[in-house]
């Protein structure tokens, strides 16, 4: 199907593992080292809700993965047209400004800010022009609003299962 190139629709997932790469090397002990400090500044956020051991990190960023090949293989099969691709690049950009907000807040480093304005948000903003050059419809607002709607609840969703699937098992043999 005629659209974008290969690097639009499977450099969505390479962007997404240079970025999460940097979240697996540094989430686990960062939100450790950090968390009394951000509950100093903070108390009434969980924070303790937040802290995830490396491997539910590790679990949480192999799920997100699967959704971020998926989508990059539906836009590689539609040339760019998926809804789905469209919104999860929507998404991808949208995450990767949220990197930014965090960082302020947190006044300093947090994982994945490094690669947010190096990798996420070029790569979103590239990838989105590359639509409009091909004359790839897309839906416009509607996919940035679908990504941001979308965002929460994958990315909750993606949290809550590796929780559950990191969980030491305990009375087994």
């Amino acid at each position: 199907m005629d659209g974008v190139p290969a690097t639009v629709t499977w450099g969505l997932l390479a962007a997404w593992v240079a970025h999460d790469a940097e979240e697996l090397a540094t989430m686990a002990r960062w939100t450790r080292e950090n968390r009394p400090e951000l509950e100093r500044r903070y108390p009434r956020v969980a924070w303790r809700r937040l802290e995830m051991s490396q491997r539910q990190v590790t679990v949480a960023i192999g799920l997100m993965g699967g959704v971020v090949a998926g989508a990059s293989a539906m836009g590689a099969r539609t040339g760019g047209r998926s809804p789905a691709f469209q919104a999860v690049l929507a998404g991808f950009g949208l995450h990767g400004v949220g990197h930014l907000v965090q960082s302020a807040v947190a006044r300093g480093y947090t994982p994945g800010v490094v690669t947010a304005p190096v990798v996420v948000i070029p790569f979103t903003v590239w990838a989105w022009r590359r639509l409009k050059a091909s004359d790839v419809p897309t839906a416009g607002g509607r996919s940035a609003l679908a990504g941001l709607a979308a965002l929460p609840l994958v990315l909750g969703g993606v949290h809550a299962l590796a929780h559950a699937l990191s969980r030491p098992r305990t009375g087994r043999r």
